[in-house]
C-alpha cells in the first residue's frame, strides 16, 4: 500500500515539475490579458492534439499487415498469323449479251371522228383603265339587325334612329355617331314622331358591325366619311 502511494506521489511530482512552470506562465498571462492567455492556451492545446494525431497515425501504419499475396501480371496475347481459307477467288463469268430492247406496243392515236377533244382556253377580261377594280360607290355586303332595347320593348315604344359613320378602305365601319332619334309607329303613315334617344345606343352598336365593299376611285379603295344609315325598330304583334 505504501509502495503504491509512493508511486503516485512520484508521478504527481513529475507532472508538477513539467506542467508547473506552464501553469504559472498561464496565470501570469491571464492576469496581464485574459484574451491573449485564452488564445495562447487554445493554440497550445491544438498543437498538442495535432502531434498526438500524427503519432497515432504513424503507429497505425506500422501495425498494418503487409500484403504478401502473389499478384497476377498483365496478360498479353501473342501475335498470331491469321490463315485465310480462300487464297485465290475466281472472278465471276461475264454475263451473256443483253437482250434487245422490248418493242413498245403501237397505239392508234388517231382522233375520234365526230368528237371535239379541244380544250377551250380561258379568256382574260381586263378593264380598259388598266386596273382590275372598276370605279364605283360603296356597296353594303353584310347587314345587322340591332338588338331591341329592353326598356323600349317593355314600354311598347317603336321608332327609328339615324347613325352617321365612316367606311374604311377595307369595308369596315368606324366612328359611328347617332344623328337623329325618333319615337313613333313607323308602320302608321299618320303617326306623329317625337324626338327620343332610346334607340341611339343600339343603332350605333349595330352600325359598327356592318360590312361594305369600299368605294373605288382610280382603282384604289378610299375612305368615305359621314355615311348615314337608318335603323327602324318595330315590335311584332303578338
Amino acid at each position: 500500500m505504501n509502495t503504491a502511494n509512493n508511486s503516485l506521489d512520484t508521478f504527481y511530482q513529475s507532472l508538477s515539475k513539467v506542467f508547473g512552470p506552464l501553469a504559472a506562465l498561464y496565470y501570469k498571462a491571464f492576469n496581464y490579458n485574459k484574451y491573449l492567455a485564452g488564445t495562447g492556451f487554445a493554440a497550445f492545446i491544438t498543437l498538442g492534439l495535432f502531434f498526438l494525431m500524427v503519432a497515432l497515425i504513424n503507429l497505425g501504419d506500422d501495425s498494418l499487415p503487409t500484403d504478401n499475396s502473389r499478384k497476377l501480371g498483365d496478360v498479353i496475347m501473342p501475335d498470331r498469323d491469321i490463315d485465310t481459307l480462300f487464297d485465290n477467288v475466281e472472278k465471276p463469268e461475264e454475263p451473256d449479251e443483253q437482250p434487245e430492247d422490248i418493242a413498245q406496243p403501237e397505239l392508234d392515236l388517231a382522233p375520234l371522228a365526230g368528237v371535239d377533244v379541244s380544250v377551250p382556253k380561258p379568256k382574260a377580261n381586263f378593264a380598259g383603265s388598266g386596273s382590275f377594280f372598276r370605279d364605283g360607290e360603296y356597296i353594303p355586303l353584310f347587314k345587322v339587325t340591332p338588338i331591341y332595347p329592353r326598356r323600349a320593348q317593355e314600354r311598347g315604344i317603336m321608332g327609328y334612329a339615324v347613325v352617321s359613320f365612316t367606311i374604311t378602305e377595307t369595308g369596315t365601319v368606324e366612328n359611328a355617331e347617332p344623328l337623329e332619334g325618333m319615337c313613333g309607329d313607323p308602320t302608321n303613315p299618320e303617326t306623329v314622331f317625337r324626338a327620343c334617344s332610346i334607340f341611339n345606343s343600339a343603332a350605333s352598336r349595330a352600325a359598327l358591325k356592318l360590312k361594305y365593299k369600299p368605294k373605288i376611285v382610280d382603282g384604289n379603295a378610299v375612305r368615305v366619311d359621314n355615311v348615314p344609315h337608318k335603323f327602324t325598330f318595330i315590335l311584332e304583334e303578338s
